[in-house]
């Protein structure tokens, strides 16, 4: 326990230590979250002022309330994102230890392989939770200046949806980095992640804007279902506001439709219930545990 306390201690303050890597880390929801309201939020207002105006034509929201509805997506957007694309950051000290020769060192070593991977795999979860609750800060503040609509319960269940979603992309990443042995292979890794993953779990654009085919597939994603977990809560207390002031069900169903707050698996009828999507989630982070885990048993056997 203590080696491992001591390997966990050792790869934070690396990440922390290394400047260019946590400020970029750090940075990252800050710029998502000005390009997103520079550059999605009016297009976020326009789809549900479309959407009220498709189901009930002349109604009208109020500006508060589509300012939370906005926020809400825009805010979900953000974290759903950052979660992992911050993982795959700070789980680059383990493809840098390779890379520098540390890992040889490491390997000579009494400290066990087990506690190493067990060492990575905590550090980049403490690292990525730390950015990304500072993301959930910022979010906060500017839900608060702009509309807020949140609930005690939904802020807790936001903080739930980001905890499993940090655990995911630290598995995902783990399971992947494991592999990375060079600087060109982890600048490809974090380049690809970066401009892929919003698109791959909904966050940059709903599924309903994608072709059937791709929606078929991109329901089969976990991320995805982070990223609906993450719209429920951060507009559940918008989607009541914009209810009790007179919208009819037709019109909160083709909003939640719209931006994902509903997932139809292979376009079945009934929505995906979000205890499902818990669970799909939490399945998934087993699942890759588990083959991170493989991957170091089967290393050492061949070794």
């Amino acid at each position: 326990m203590t080696t491992l306390l001591y390997v966990t201690k050792r790869n934070i303050k690396l990440f922390f230590k290394d400047k260019g890597l946590f400020f970029v880390s750090l940075i990252t929801p800050a710029i998502l979250l000005v390009l997103f309201v520079t550059f999605l939020g009016n297009v976020y207002r326009s789809s549900f002022v479309s959407t009220m105006n498709a189901v009930a034509p002349g109604a009208e929201i109020d500006g508060k309330i589509m300012n939370a509805l906005v926020g809400g997506q825009l805010v979900s957007s953000l974290l759903s994102v950052c979660c992992v694309t911050v993982a795959f950051c700070s789980n680059m000290i383990m493809a840098q230890d390779k890379v520098n020769g540390i890992a040889m060192d490491f390997a000579i070593s009494p400290v066990k392989r087990s506690t190493l991977a067990l060492g990575y795999y905590l550090a980049t979860f403490v690292n990525t939770m730390i950015v990304s609750l500072v993301a959930v800060g910022a979010s906060f503040i500017y839900l608060a200046i702009t509309g807020w609509a949140l609930s005690f319960a939904d802020v807790l269940l936001i903080l739930l949806d980001i905890t499993l979603l940090v655990l995911f992309g630290t598995a995902i990443s783990s399971a992947i980095n494991f592999f990375l042995s060079s600087q060109g292979q982890i600048s490809a890794v974090g380049s690809l992640v970066s401009s892929m993953y919003g698109f791959l779990c909904g966050a940059y654009m709903p599924l309903s804007q994608f072709p059937v085919v791709l929606q078929k597939i991109i329901s089969l994603l976990p991320g995805t279902y982070g990223t609906s977990l993450l719209r429920n809560h951060c507009m559940r207390g918008a989607l009541q506001a914009l209810k009790e002031s007179g919208a009819d069900d037709m019109v909160i169903n083709g909003i939640k439709q719209g931006v994902d707050c509903e997932i139809h698996f292979f376009g079945a009828q009934q929505a995906v219930p979000e205890g499902a999507m818990f669970a799909i989630l939490i399945g998934s982070i087993a699942v890759l545990i588990g083959l991170y885990v493989l991957f170091n048993v089967l290393v050492k056997k061949k070794k």
